[in-house]
């Protein structure tokens, strides 16, 4: 009997044994509850806070409540599972899926690598690879693989280029072993000509450069006039020329245009002064016109001729 008991006991904490996930930030996971169904009740916590619970009423679940803690806006339950989206550093730590009175406690443990200094590296700077991992008490085993898959302590001093590629973080805990990969960009620093060593003096005094009898100046070498070269000098001047003729130009020809106005206003004064002539015709006088208030003469009557009686 008593060995029943111990066996029923063993296989109640077996079952209750939880699980280690391990994730890395940004991602989406999973956390499996361990049961197959449930027909009471469901309560997902995250160390003393809860996230979820779902009671079962008449073969139907209710609406799950929802605790207060951060990790509520960014996780929702899957059937039984509980599921996290953008996964956060501060995501880490103990679940709890308890299930019909069924505990089951698990792990998170979210992963973060990153160099430091952040973004691409140059050759003969020093730099340090970081594989962090939260949500145990203690640190567990972490080792870097270099992109040639040798193993490497992280700290790179000084940068090579043969350190660009992808660098693998190997986390072991418990039996289980977990990788992340971490892209190394390495850039070559840039270098500045040194500038020309001058020569001895020569004996006028003025300094003299190697080549330079054999190299003449460029155009952009030239000597410079008031900072501006001699070529410059040349087009503003034939500009301003241009500029000269064309405002003689225009003040000519307003002259000119003004003596037309003047020739053509006194051609028109002198035609005003000469009097009109008007065309005579040769044509007899009328008749005067006979004054008013006075009688005609009537004239005398003619003399009655005889009639001729044949």
């Amino acid at each position: 009997m008593k060995t029943i008991v111990w066996f029923g006991i063993v296989l109640g904490a077996l079952s209750a044994t939880g699980k280690v996930f391990i994730t890395k930030t940004g991602t989406t996971t999973i956390l499996e509850c361990g049961v197959n169904s449930f027909s009471r009740s469901l309560t997902w916590n995250k160390n003393n806070d809860r996230i979820y619970t779902i009671h079962v009423r008449n073969g139907f679940e209710g609406m799950p409540m929802k605790g207060r803690i951060p990790i509520v806006t960014r996780s929702k339950v899957k059937e039984k599972n509980l599921e996290i989206s953008k996964v956060i550093v501060e995501d880490a730590g103990k679940f709890t899926c308890e299930a019909d009175g069924q505990t089951h406690h698990h792990t998170l443990l979210v992963v973060s690598v990153s160099a430091s200094p952040s973004g691409s590296l140059q050759v003969g700077s020093e730099a340090t690879l970081q594989c962090q991992v939260k949500g145990l008490d203690s640190q567990p085993e972490v080792q870097w693989r270099r992109p040639d898959k040798s193993a490497h302590s992280g700290s790179l001093k000084p940068v090579a280029s043969s350190d660009a590629g992808t660098w693998q973080c190997t986390i072991s805990h418990d039996g289980t072993i977990h990788t992340e990969d971490l892209e190394i960009k390495v850039t070559e620093p840039t270098t500045t000509k040194p500038a020309p060593v001058p020569s001895q003096n020569s004996k006028d005094g003025r300094k003299t450069c190697p080549g330079c009898a054999t190299h003449p100046k460029s155009r952009s070498d030239a000597p410079l006039i008031l900072g501006l070269n001699w070529w410059m000098w040349l087009i503003i001047g034939v500009g301003c020329l241009v500029v000269i003729l064309l405002i003689v130009f225009v003040i000519c020809l307003c002259k000119r245009i003004k003596r037309k106005k003047r020739k053509l206003q006194m051609k028109n004064s002198r035609q005003l002064k000469t009097p009109k002539q008007y065309c005579q015709c040769n044509r007899p006088a009328a008749v005067a016109k006979p004054r008013q208030g006075r009688r005609r003469d009537k004239s005398s009557d003619l003399p009655l001729q005889p009639l001729l009686i044949e």
